[in-house]
């Protein structure tokens, strides 16, 4: 009866997870998504410590109220701005979670091979009937644990398959901790709780990825080693040579890369913990580990898309560095102040505001959303353009424009309006720099060469809204800061659009 409450309980848990899923492609659906997931996350969790081979409840129900707590103090303290490195974080503890279980696996084959071999019997053997696997006495099979119990009836050939499966959690599991701990590291900058610091440009040891393929070449032999009988150690090393390709890896990787590293390792997450579900024997841990495993696969596809750039290349160094000289950028930066954008905006019949990772760390949104609702009072048609890779998270922007009650239907995103902004009055460029650098399209040896951006240039005036005169994140310079119909509008992005909201008729 249990098992059966169990098996019904995960079914509808993996729906709700579906759902969940679905529905945070769509802002209007967001929440009840969020909904949907917090639900079946509570059943799955009930289901484990109610169904057939539930162990120490007490300890269980005292670490989840602990780790309520912890996710409580995240939720109430962390800043929006802070959510790409949050998330990078988070996906280092399911890396961790998996080389813990894929060594807790390897020591419950160790020691029920022990028990076999100490009663004159092999762990896996078959019967003479070639069905029945040969099984340890009643009272050792009963003193095991739930899982010690699913070993134990295995044959050989399902121990052989076990095996694969924590080799590969365990290194998957590896190089997504090591791996998250430095995009957190560089995402977060001088912020960054850790003990070191990381710079946020794309460094490599000497040898590069001939460094990263050795170590991958090496986790293959160890992995046949370990299946003929090595012993634990190649185990070890195994995971030594994973936390190495996660470091090396995510370290040659430049800062504009990371919102794709931020979602390629949510993909890798996933894939962990699917390997922990079949190791465990669990199919909503396989199920769920797939969703997000596939997931964060394809957004890191869509995202390498939108920025014209191969997900092989990202993920094995990514870009920072020109190809060759770089076109000189040319003219100055000209200023203007809170008068001269108001002017230009109360005469304006269009406007296209451009938000990007500054408005996030101005907490400048509620500011904004009140400006377009003083311009659409006014009649004026006002729109945001959002890029697929604007601030350092996916959907980063959505998120912040929604929590300011900015409509959705006025959100677009960038193949949506890209073709308007000749047709603008004025564009609005909020704390954006590489996504809106005409660079892109004109300089071949540009970093960023050949990635799809929002042609704001294009618009009569636009008015750039930046604390002052340095680069963006990827230190790439922006030459549409020198263009004739750009005006700088210096300033913290709040403060700034305060001193403006006044002056909107």
């Amino acid at each position: 009866m249990e098992n059966a409450f169990t098996i019904a309980a995960y079914v509808v848990a993996a729906i709700l997870f579906i759902l969940s899923l679905g529905g945070l492609s769509g802002q209007e659906s967001a929440k009840r998504a969020v909904w949907y997931g917090i639900a079946g996350m509570a059943l799955a969790v009930l289901a484990t410590l109610v169904g057939p081979g539930a162990g120490l409840g007490l300890l269980s129900i005292i670490l989840i109220a602990l780790g309520g707590m912890v996710g409580y103090q995240l939720a109430t303290k962390v800043e929006m701005t802070q959510m790409p490195e949050l998330v990078a974080i988070m996906h280092s503890m399911v890396g961790l979670a998996a080389v813990f279980v894929g060594f807790n696996a390897d020591l419950m084959i160790n020691y029920i091979g022990g028990i076999y071999a100490d009663s004159g019997q092999v762990l896996g053997a078959v019967a003479a009937d070639g069905y029945t696997v040969i099984g340890l006495p009643k009272e050792a099979y009963e003193g095991l644990s739930a899982f010690g119990q699913l070993i134990a009836k295995k044959s050989s050939v399902e121990i052989g398959i076990l095996r694969v499966e924590l080799v590969l959690g365990i290194w998957i599991g590896a190089v997504t901790f090591t791996g998250s701990v430095i995009a957190y590291a560089k995402l977060a900058g001088n912020s960054s709780k850790l003990p070191f610091k990381v710079d946020t440009g794309a460094n490599k040891l000497p040898g590069g990825h001939l460094l990263n393929a050795s170590a991958a070449a090496l986790s293959v032999i160890l992995l046949f080693m370990y299946m003929g009988g090595s012993g634990s150690w190649a185990l070890v090393v195994l995971t030594l040579a994973g936390l190495f390709i996660g470091y090396h890896l995510i370290m040659g990787i430049g800062g504009a890369d990371m919102p794709v590293v931020v979602s390629m390792l949510n993909s890798y997450s996933g894939w962990a913990a699917a390997a922990i579900g079949f190791s465990l024997g669990n199919d909503l841990l396989i199920v769920v580990g797939a969703l997000v495993g596939s997931s964060g696969a394809i957004l890191s596809y869509i995202m390498c898309k939108a920025m014209n750039r191969s997900f092989v290349s990202v993920i094995l160094g990514g870009f920072g560095g020109p190809a060759g000289e770089q076109m000189a950028v040319e003219g100055e930066q000209v200023a203007i102040d809170a008068d001269g954008v108001a002017s230009a905006l109360n005469d304006a019949d269009s406007v296209i505001i451009i938000p990007g990772y500054g408005m996030a760390v101005a907490q400048a949104q509620q500011a904004v959303s009140e400006l377009v609702r003083k311009l659409r009072a006014q009649g004026k048609n006002v729109r945001f353009a959002i890029h697929p890779v604007a601030g350092r998270l996916p959907g980063h922007m959505n998120v912040l424009l929604a929590e300011a009650k900015v409509p959705y239907d006025i959100v677009m995103e960038m193949d949506e309006i890209n073709e308007d902004f000749p047709n603008t009055d004025v564009a609005i460029v909020i704390g954006s720099n590489d996504i809106v650098n005409p660079a892109a399209q004109d300089d071949p040896n540009s970093p960023i060469a050949g990635m799809p951006v929002l042609e704001c240039w294009k618009a009569k005036q636009v008015f750039v809204s930046k604390r002052g005169q340095g680069t963006g994140y990827s230190g790439i310079e922006n030459p549409l800061f020198f263009k004739d119909n750009t005006r700088m509008f210096y300033g913290d992005a709040k403060a700034s659009l305060d001193t403006l909201l006044p002056k909107i008729d």
